[in-house]
């Protein structure tokens, strides 16, 4: 979140960074001739400046790109059937640096079936049940430290591909004098260090919105909150709904969480459009979710509120064909008011970090990691692996950059720049279970199937 004005932290995210073992470099095996994958648009309709951030970021060609997308997800619905069948059995999944599903299992049997199955596969120690147990485990144990301890532990994340939990500390006294719990094992320490472009003004899923606490027009606000909006979503209802972070509400955990959403005005702010106001917002809790919901108004609707597309920069679209899940090694690229399209990959499919309130209350949020370049202001936006949703945005180790340029110089040394992302199922999910058959209920992303 970034703030105009007084540009005060409401919330702190701790700094985000990963084992550089966990990283998928982009090397890619040569792509077969066929059709487009399902659910994802085809190459030519991808718009040119999400052209020009793939080649950039992913070093590949936008073919290379969805079809290594669909392959992802095509790897993630096998492995979700494999562990439900042989839980015991399954250690992780991800894609390999040659652009190749790999299945990491316990037992010689299991990577017999996996192979005929025409999947790589790597012996493991320990099962994934036994690595999610752990996090478990470390983050009880890491919410029972003093917080000027526990705010040297900046993430949690779980390195399938080396049977490991990796743990990033802060490289300060008190990250070096950190005891870590014996009772849990398979644990990498990594220390990390202590710590755009012109948009059309018409409201849009990765577009600029800002909030406050009470009314634009009130003389005692002293700043605003500046994020992005994430994927237009509608509930059974018929509901018009935006996807955002949690933490992008000034008015979260307050007994009234509602606060209105604006277009910002930058020449008069108190002029500002509104668009909406937050209906429901989750910070950490059973879930561990960073998300909100916005409600738009009829204005927001009549401005294209209702359509399936998010912004990268200089106004242009892309349209959302679908919804997907995280799996290591997937290409993804993520909208944001401030550095607009950047892409990466996914470092990790589950990581766990805190987020620190204004007033000092620490939350566990979860989600997923990537390499992708995320600045301050793009908190809420859509992140997607190839024309599919795939989350949205919720903290960086890069937020306090000016610019990805300078993020990826200064950052380079300790593994390159990497973002926080709250899976868009999980979230869809949360909001439906706890509608009560009310707003909420029903909910979906709202997306276009590619029919070419």
């Amino acid at each position: 979140m970034r703030k105009f004005m007084a540009r005060r932290a409401t919330v702190r995210a701790a700094t985000i960074a990963f084992a550089s073992t966990v990283l998928v470099g982009p090397l890619f095996a040569a792509i077969p001739a066929g059709a487009e994958p399902a659910d994802q648009l085809a190459a030519d309709k991808l718009p040119a400046e999400l052209v020009q951030a793939i080649q950039r970021d992913l070093k590949m060609t936008p073919a290379e790109y969805l079809d290594r997308a669909a392959k992802a997800q095509q790897l993630r619905d096998y492995a979700r059937e494999f562990r439900s069948e042989r839980p015991e059995d399954f250690a992780g999944a991800w894609m390999g640096t040659d652009g190749k599903p790999v299945l990491a299992v316990t037992s010689l049997d299991a990577a017999k079936i996996a192979a005929a199955d025409g999947y790589q596969t790597r012996l493991a120690p320990i099962n994934a049940d036994n690595l999610e147990g752990s996090v478990d485990q470390l983050n009880s144990w890491i919410t029972s430290l003093p917080r000027e301890i526990s705010t040297a532990i900046n993430s949690v994340a779980i390195d399938f591909l080396n049977s490991q939990l990796v743990l990033t500390v802060a490289n300060t006294p008190a990250g070096h004098l950190l005891n870590l719990p014996t009772l849990i094992a398979n644990i990498k320490v990594v220390l990390s260090p202590d710590s755009g472009g012109p948009v059309e003004r018409r409201p849009m899923g990765g577009d600029t919105y800002i909030s406050a606490p009470t009314s634009l027009t009130d003389s005692s606000l002293q700043s605003v909150d500046v994020c992005s909006f994430g994927f237009n979503s509608v509930d059974a209802a018929g509901n018009a709904l935006n996807i955002s972070a949690g933490h992008c509400n000034p008015n979260i955990g307050k007994s009234n969480e509602q606060a209105d959403v604006y277009l910002p005005n930058i020449r008069n702010l108190t002029a500002s459009p509104q668009l909406g106001s937050f209906v429901r917002s989750q910070l950490g809790g059973g879930n561990a979710l960073d998300y909100s919901v916005i409600k738009l108004n009829d204005a927001a609707v009549k401005a294209g509120m209702d359509q399936p597309s998010v912004r990268g920069s200089n106004g242009t679209t892309l349209t959302i064909t679908g919804v997907a899940d995280p799996i290591t090694g997937a290409p993804i690229c993520k909208s944001g008011q401030s550095s607009t399209f950047t892409c990466g990959f996914v470092i990790a499919d589950r990581v766990e970090t805190q987020l620190f309130t204004s007033e000092g209350q620490s939350k566990t949020v979860r989600g997923f990691a990537s390499s992708a370049c995320t600045l301050g202001g793009d908190s809420g936006g859509a992140i997607v692996s190839g024309t599919l949703a795939l989350g949205i945005t919720s903290g960086s180790n890069a937020a306090d950059a000016p610019n990805c340029n300078e993020a990826n110089t200064q950052l380079a040394q300790y593994g390159g720049t990497a973002t926080l992302g709250i899976p868009v199922r999980a979230i869809l999910a949360d909001i439906d279970a706890n509608s009560s058959g009310a707003l909420g209920s029903g909910i979906r992303v709202r997306t276009r199937p590619n029919t070419n």
